[in-house]
């Protein structure tokens, strides 16, 4: 999709977005004017004009992708998203479910009785029922593993004895196999009596009597060589396999280098077991995306942005409460140089410069380190966090002298001093070290200590650069200016 498409398609779904909100207030409007009416027909109005709306909304609903339809409910404040949800055709509840962020999902849950929730899930295939079965209740669970088959049962299991992030909670076992001694005819005279091939299907699995995986056949092989030939003969038999124990994301990242469509997972005799799928590799990587960005400012969880006060508080307490700790510690360094500030008051003016641009600089540091550590690049165990962190402190010093000088002329410019201009550059040089030094160090200890290395790193970053940085500036103000 082109960004001209992707910009309309997006500024069309924001359209419908407004539509819905304004379909939603103009329903609460007329149900507060016939409210506030008196008459015999009142009730009969309030009725017709409230059906009405209720009507045009489903209609627009309708009309929507399962996956705008989740943008939409995650969108809207909890009263009016459970408005909208019961307008939510039956049949699509199981889809939007799984569209949906975890914690809209849980108000969604919330508003199903059993029987809605049992009907919903039916409609699931087993990989997707296994993603949802933590978040159902336990009778509900029971009773949908009571209705399905012997091997749609053992499929559910298989996948929820696997942890979230892992390969075999994520893969799909939807997937057409095939052997390698037919010919291209048989396997397109076979296609051709599927009702529908399953969604990704960009390669067909060639696997042996008992289920041994033994390659590939590509569509486009299939489509362009002759019929007459043998599947073994235009195979391909180097494939790229997952087995159902490896880390999802590091089967996500080889999604992206070796540009997969579809991935065959196999156990550890070689036997074919399910697939990868580049939506499903999609959907894990913008989650984990988020997550980082979430973890990396202290959040513990994905938050409904429209949820209640307490279970937001409960989620950010924490680290706010951290926050307060070293920031009461950065003022009782202030404290210690009251003297200092008093004799020369630019320096309670200028001290805030240099805390927040070390802080800047030692989130920049931070963001890469993270980065490298999560793409495998750089960790605690390997040679390259001592270059690293070369690189990074020769960057921080070379931007404080730069900068720090900057700022030291526009120190001098405006207070006239020279000798303050010359702390002031100083400072800036030491605390954009101190900011490389710990950039590199905080996610490097973290992982050390089994800790996920983005939890916090925005707040500690910024909690060292601030107490160092009032330090390094009112100590060196304190030594040469006073």
């Amino acid at each position: 999709m082109s960004e001209v498409e992707a910009k309309k398609t997006q500024e069309s779904l924001q359209d419908r977005l407004a539509q819905v909100v304004d379909l939603l207030q103009r329903q609460r409007i007329v149900e507060s004017l016939a409210h506030r009416q008196e008459g015999q027909h009142n009730e009969l109005v309030e009725n017709l004009v409230h059906r009405q709306n209720l009507v045009e909304l489903q209609r627009k609903l309708d009309d929507l992708h399962s996956a705008d339809v989740a943008y939409i409910l995650e969108a809207l404040p909890l009263e009016e998203r459970l408005t909208v949800w019961q307008l939510v055709k039956a049949e699509r509840d199981g889809d939007i479910l799984l569209e949906v962020s975890d914690s809209v999902r849980e108000t969604l849950l919330a508003d199903m009785d059993d029987h809605e929730i049992l009907a919903a899930a039916k409609e699931m295939d087993a990989d997707e029922l296994a993603d949802l079965a933590s978040e159902l209740p336990r009778d509900v669970v029971h009773e949908l593993m009571e209705t399905l088959d012997a091997q749609q049962r053992e499929r559910v299991r298989s996948a929820l004895s696997y942890e979230d992030e892992q390969v075999g909670a994520l893969m799909d076992f939807e997937m057409v196999t095939i052997r390698e001694d037919v010919s291209l005819e048989v396997v397109l005279r076979y296609l051709r009596r599927l009702k529908e091939l399953p969604g990704h299907t960009d390669k067909l699995f060639v696997v042996d009597s008992d289920g041994i995986l033994k390659g590939v056949l590509p569509i486009k092989r299939l489509l362009v060589n002759d019929p007459d030939k043998q599947v073994a003969d235009i195979m391909a038999s180097d494939t790229v396999s997952f087995h159902p124990d490896e880390d999802g994301y590091e089967a996500a990242q080889a999604f992206e280098r070796y540009d997969l469509i579809s991935a065959p997972v196999v156990d550890k005799h070689g036997k074919l077991i399910g697939r990868l799928t580049i939506d499903v590799m999609v959907d894990l990587i913008r989650e984990e995306s988020e997550s980082e960005a979430l973890r990396t400012a202290g959040l513990r969880e994905e938050e409904d942005i429209f949820a209640s006060v307490w279970r937001s508080l409960r989620n950010r307490w924490s680290w706010l409460a951290i926050n307060l700790i070293t920031a009461f510690m950065a003022s009782r360094v202030i404290g210690l140089f009251e003297g200092s500030i008093e004799k020369l008051v630019a320096l309670a003016a200028l001290m805030p410069i240099v805390a927040g641009i070390g802080g800047n600089s030692g989130n920049q540091t931070i963001t890469m380190i993270v980065r490298a550590m999560a793409l495998d690049q750089v960790s605690h165990g390997n040679g390259n966090t001592k270059r690293l962190m070369r690189k990074e402190l020769g960057v921080a010093l070379v931007n404080g002298v730069v900068w720090g000088g900057v700022i030291g002329v526009v120190a001098y410019l405006l207070y006239g001093s020279w000798s303050l201009g010359v702390v002031m550059t100083a400072a800036m040089t030491l605390n954009l070290l101190l900011a490389a030094f710990m950039g590199v160090s905080i996610p490097m200890a973290l992982a050390r200590f089994g800790r996920d290395p983005a939890m916090g790193a925005s707040v500690m970053i910024t909690a060292v650069t601030d107490s160092g940085g009032f330090f390094i500036f009112l100590g060196l103000a304190t030594v040469f200016l006073m």
